[in-house]
């Protein structure tokens, strides 16, 4: 901490964030610009769920990398859990890049729909309009599923301290999430 100031106030220097200390009780803690105004502080956690609600893949991510950055790297999570790559994603408008949409064909995602387009066509995407109003909505579905985890199961606040706890209460929160749907469904 006496480095960083030190660096800041007496060097001049400008401290990457990577390298700020935001937190004298939690060290991991990372900050996040969502926007040119928006900082927030904790980790990113990029989920992935299917068509029942379920949560099918998390990371805690370090650090504040992009969102399109992001994209690609949760897709063998998704092959792993289902033994093939997804046939269609619906994905928030952050994510979207010609390269990502590029790459997800390569790994046999024939329609990747982006909330906002970023330029990109329909047909780049592989859908109609149609389809991609369809998909765009079950995303919309997600953000309530996202929702719920903050509110009712706290995700957006851990309470455990450190980074492996903070790790094991994110992953708690998700099963118990998973749980709630199972038992809400036809399969419980």
């Amino acid at each position: 901490m006496v480095n960083q100031a030190q660096r800041r106030i007496f060097n001049g220097e400008n401290v990457p964030a990577s390298e700020k200390i935001v937190s004298l009780f939690e060290e991991h803690t990372d900050i996040i610009v969502k926007g040119q105004q928006d900082v927030a502080y904790g980790h990113k956690i990029n989920l992935s769920s299917d068509a029942g609600s379920f949560i099918t893949y998390l990371a805690i991510e370090k650090g504040n990398t992009s969102d399109a950055e992001r994209y690609i790297p949760i897709i063998p999570g998704m092959m792993d859990t289902f033994g093939e790559s997804p046939a269609s994603t619906a994905s928030d408008g952050c994510y979207a890049s010609l390269d990502n949409v590029r790459e997800g064909k390569t790994l046999g995602i024939s329609r990747q729909v982006f909330h906002k387009k970023r330029g990109i066509s329909y047909i780049a995407m592989g859908v109609k309009n149609k389809t991609h109003d369809k998909l765009r909505n079950f995303r919309v579905g997600i953000e309530g599923n996202i929702s719920e985890l903050k509110r009712i199961f706290g995700i957006s606040k851990a309470l455990w301290k450190g980074i492996d706890d903070l790790k094991a209460f994110v992953w708690s929160s998700v099963i118990c999430y998973n749980f709630v749907r199972l038992a809400r469904s036809d399969c419980g």
